[in-house]
């Protein structure tokens, strides 16, 4: 079929002025009237012209999203926003006047109620043999220290599995040091256990205090902090995080031979029941308003920078994905739902609340992908869908590779907060970040905005947008329980 010629420079001005584009159908047409339904031999993928509306979809949502912006404001109106602090209430207003601004159908928050932890001091400093100042930061949920603070000297173990194979009593009246270093991004699972764990096994072992290696992979002289938990029946310590270049400090004075003694004090603060929101807004499809695709972020961050990375980005990412399709009216045939979800840090509360009070959606959830991984690019698209689905997915991937979106398997994961979802039985989407340098900020006081690169956010936002408007519009439903492990 012989087409008009036109320029992508005439491609972009038209689509922002809702022209149509000679005999292919515009994002503006698609706006105004459901696609006529595909012939017999096409049944169950893409259209022609859906397929050429998503094509223009992503160079617009490219050029023109406002993830960038939007982010900006957060960290500058907001900043840091640690679950449970007034911050955290400010935040959920600022995101409900904010969806509100994007000119959504309807926006509304949900309840999550979580008790609060606050660090108010921590420090640290080696006594002997070679007095140092250290930088350290409380993890969360820590108890504090005697107001005196711990004395005592250091037991270095390699990772959580040699804490857990020391015998009993070899730790007794000892500071835990687990020296676990981060290297890459894909190991990040495994030595955030000691975090996470460190402290409960170090006290059954007689340990007095934990402290780690950051879980970050940069040499900043900055700790990353990150929850703890400790477990039923196990005695409580105190636990915090030093910075990398700490570490290798530590390292080079035990090397010497010498006991190495550490004076740790932290300060926290606990208390009751909190409450805090889920804050959401929604997009009606025309034909399926009751179905509906789930993009969102955690709006909550750790106190020490102000969240840009984690999980700043990934809000206004998805925000912007679906901001791109508002201001140009265009309805898919099923809805979108955006969610800026509570507490993700101390526990995947947010996520844990939205599942508790959605689960006789679940059917209805046609796909969810959260983005928490920084700002991207997006490199990948994962499914986790029907098998009879899958041809939609090898359609979504084509019009992402453009962008440098390679395909994947049918093994994707929403993400921390959706993953209750997929568990429960819900089609899940992984858009596989770009992560080489997320864990050199990730937790620190170098979360900020100024990390952020335009050109990373708006690819990501863009991806986000292609994806959020062609699994609303998916001629097929991708599937819920039992269906989807068949594939």
């Amino acid at each position: 079929m012989t087409r008009t010629p036109f320029t992508r420079r005439r491609l972009l001005q038209s689509l922002s002025a809702g022209l149509a584009l000679g005999p292919l159908a515009s994002l503006s047409a698609l706006a105004q009237k459901p696609v006529p339904p595909a012939p017999p031999s096409l049944r169950g993928l893409f259209t022609a012209d859906e397929m050429h509306s998503a094509h223009q979809l992503r160079e617009l949502a490219l050029r023109d999203n406002r993830s960038y912006e939007m982010l900006e404001r957060l960290t500058t109106e907001v900043g840091a926003r640690l679950a449970g602090s007034e911050a955290d209430l400010r935040a959920v207003n600022w995101a409900v006047d904010f969806m509100q601004s994007l000119k959504l159908d309807k926006v509304w928050k949900e309840p999550v109620r979580y008790p609060v932890w606050e660090r108010i001091s921590e420090s640290a400093s080696v006594i002997s043999p070679f007095p140092h100042k250290l930088q350290i930061t409380a993890l969360g949920h820590s108890i504090s220290t005697p107001e005196q603070g711990i004395q005592a000297d250091i037991l270095r173990v390699a990772d959580l599995a040699a804490l857990k194979a020391l015998p009993a009593g070899a730790a007794q009246g000892k500071i835990v040091f687990i020296d676990h270093k981060l290297r890459k991004s894909s190991e990040y699972g495994d030595v955030a256990s000691g975090r996470s764990r460190g402290a409960s096994e170090a006290a059954r072992k007689g340990a007095v205090a934990l402290i780690i290696r950051s879980v970050g992979t940069d040499s900043h002289r900055l700790p990353h902090t990150g929850v703890m938990h400790y477990d039923d029946g196990a005695p409580q310590i105190p636990a915090a995080a030093m910075s990398n270049p700490d570490a290798d400090l530590l390292n080079r004075m035990l090397q010497r031979g010498q006991p190495v003694t550490l004076d740790l004090r932290l300060q926290t603060r606990s208390a009751p029941d909190f409450t805090s929101y889920n804050v959401i807004g929604e997009w009606r499809g025309t034909e399926l308003p009751d179905e509906y695709v789930l993009i969102g972020g955690h709006l909550d961050s750790w106190d020490p920078g102000t969240g840009a990375l984690d999980d700043g980005a990934g809000c206004m990412i998805t925000a912007g994905a679906l901001d791109c399709l508002v201001r140009r009216g265009i309805r898919p045939r099923r809805s979108i739902r955006l969610v800026f979800y509570a507490n993700e840090e101390q526990g995947l509360l947010g996520g844990k609340a939205y599942h508790a009070a959605h689960q006789q959606e679940i059917s209805r959830i046609q796909a969810a992908s959260e983005a928490d991984s920084g700002q991207g690019p997006v490199k990948r698209l994962r499914s986790y869908v029907r098998p009879e689905a899958l041809g939609i997915v090898r359609q979504m991937q084509e019009v992402l590779a453009p962008l440098g979106v390679a395909a994947g398997g049918n093994d994707g994961h929403p993400g921390p907060d959706m993953g209750v979802l997929r568990d429960a039985g819900a089609a899940s989407f992984s858009l596989d970040m770009q992560a080489d340098d997320y864990f050199d900020y990730h937790h620190t006081a170098d979360d900020t905005f100024d990390k952020v690169e335009p050109a990373r956010i708006r690819q990501s936002c863009a991806a986000y947008a292609v994806f959020a408007w062609m699994a609303a519009q998916s001629p097929l439903h991708f599937g819920s329980g039992p269906a989807l492990k068949k594939s």
